[in-house]
């Protein structure tokens, strides 16, 4: 490992999240990839300047994130980054952009269908009303991340499977003029189907995270339903908690 990490002892932030941040960066960005193996305590405190507890605190650190594991004999190695997904307003897309990772849509469908009656409660249209279908493959880096199904009404916003693979439907939407103003979501998780498992090369039955979504704009009108499965092994849905 040979990265070019700045320590700036004047700053307020402490050494050892300074480290920890950094390195946290190199796994996020690929630049340290999965099975890398980082340096020792001893090296890295001598090529930092640093002290071997502040160091061993920053590989603590991404220990307990699951960003690094130490093995016995081994050392201390990259493990496999779960994206972690702040529980916001967002889209996916718009996310993977933020956290710099490379985000890519194969559509798998695009068409007007009956709404499920499930669907058309959320939505608050009548059962069998026509809806536009709008199911994806999204990708990380090329591999496989999430499958993407979203019901909206057919008059919400042009749509193209082009477009749709160039970019995030929420993006499509505010070009359009449409804005999500709130959103009522709900986390949970699957077992992925033969069908998933497929698409999201992965073992049938892996554990997904599942994400309900029913979207609102400035009028209160309901606009979109979404239910996205994600692969459990990449990816984590992030929240802060604060006390009443």
């Amino acid at each position: 490992m040979a990265l070019d990490l700045v320590i700036d002892r004047r700053s307020p932030v402490p050494l050892y999240y300074q480290l920890s941040q950094q390195l946290e960066n190199a796994i996020q960005s690929g630049e340290l990839k999965p099975g890398d193996r980082v340096d020792t305590e001893v090296e890295l405190a001598a090529r930092y300047g640093l002290s071997r507890p502040t160091v061993r605190q920053a590989i603590q650190e991404l220990v307990t994130k699951g960003l690094l594991v130490r093995r016995r004999g081994v050392g201390t190695q990259v493990v496999n980054a779960h994206l972690r997904r702040p529980v916001e307003l967002t889209s996916l897309y718009d996310d993977l952009v933020r956290a710099n990772h490379l985000p890519s849509t194969r559509v798998l469908t695009l068409e007007h269908r009956p709404a499920p009656q499930a669907v058309a409660v959320e939505l608050s249209v009548p059962t069998r009303s026509v809806l536009l279908y709008v199911e994806r493959l999204r990708f990380d880096g090329g591999k496989p991340l999430a499958i993407m199904r979203n019901w909206l009404p057919v008059d919400l916003a042009p749509l193209t499977v082009e477009d749709l693979e160039a970019t995030g439907l929420y993006d499509l939407l505010r070009r359009s003029g449409v804005h999500i103003r709130v959103a009522n979501q709900r986390i949970g998780a699957s077992a992925a189907t033969s069908a998933e498992a497929r698409a999201l090369k992965t073992k049938a039955g892996a554990p997904l995270l599942t994400m309900e979504r029913i979207s609102f704009d400035h009028s209160g009108r309901a606009i979109e339903y979404a239910h996205h499965s994600y692969r459990a092994d990449v990816y984590q849905f992030e929240t802060t908690l604060v006390e009443r």
